[in-house]
């Protein structure tokens, strides 16, 4: 479990990034952060972890006060994965990329070796092991910095916009890798903009605004807040949009469609037949 009480953080004192956030994520969830830029969602996935402490309030994982854990020790139960690979990747082929965390922590050669073929063979990155990251694609970067947190094997990853640079089919497997994840008990903390991948495949959103979370739960009821909308400078979903359509000539229609299968749903029942 992850708790953060009453947090404030401030850039050398004059961007105010947090503004007594607390936050509360339990074992196995699945969450999405929504927001502007220069909400706080970045900075706030760095205080799970240790990169950044806050300037007053705290942080707990599993209920120990995170002030007496170092940065390693946070790490090791919070893999983030940051928005930039530039900003994570720094050596010269993939697989000493992937393996170096492994290698940190003490394993040996031929447990390294499994981990990376696995890690790298589920995120399509066999053929690239010798190449240099930065000879690769933006979304093959991605996927790299991705396998390099990803194969340690953290209890929580958090992922900040993993989608951006991936194509239709790359989404459509990180969500499968993700949901695989949660499936077998990690928990799963993503900050994105991308608000149709979030109905698809996240049940919680935190929205935030200025520094602090403006709306907290069901990911359906968020995305189809007028509040939470503007406030976060969001667009609201395709769903919600054409049901918002659909109202004008059928009443009963409710704006609070998000997914497909809701849409299903209520035009079976425009129609007067029964979604099969």
């Amino acid at each position: 479990m992850i708790m953060l009480d009453a947090i404030h953080f401030s850039y050398e004192g004059i961007y105010t990034a947090l503004r007594g956030v607390s936050l509360q994520v339990d074992d196995g969830e699945r969450v999405a952060i929504m927001g502007a830029n220069g909400a706080g969602k970045t900075t706030l996935i760095k205080h799970m972890n240790g990169l950044l402490r806050p300037q007053s309030g705290k942080v707990f994982l599993d209920g120990r006060d995170t002030t007496s854990l170092s940065v390693a020790e946070m790490a090791r139960t919070v893999g983030l994965v940051f928005q930039s690979p530039d900003h994570q990747l720094f050596l010269d082929s993939v697989y000493k990329e992937i393996a170096f965390g492994l290698r940190n922590l003490g394993l040996g050669d031929q447990e390294v070796e499994e981990r990376c073929s696995k890690t790298m063979d589920t995120l399509g990155l066999k053929g690239l092991a010798e190449r240099s990251p930065f000879a690769l694609s933006g979304g093959e970067r991605k996927r790299v910095a991705l396998a390099s947190v990803l194969v340690t094997e953290p209890k929580v990853l958090a992922l900040d916009e993993p989608t951006i640079g991936q194509d239709a089919q790359q989404k459509e497997k990180l969500a499968e890798l993700l949901m695989g994840l949660n499936q077998k008990g990690r928990t799963v903390i993503v900050v994105t903009h991308d608000i149709e991948f979030v109905i698809e495949h996240f049940p919680r959103t935190v929205a935030m605004a200025n520094g602090k979370i403006v709306a907290d739960g069901p990911t359906n009821s968020v995305l189809s807040s007028d509040r939470a909308i503007e406030l976060c400078s969001l667009t609201y979903p395709q769903m919600t949009q054409a049901a918002r359509a659909l109202k004008h000539r059928f009443p009963q229609v409710t704006e609070r469609l998000t997914s497909l299968a809701e849409m299903e749903e209520t035009i079976m029942s425009i129609l007067g037949g029964r979604r099969r």
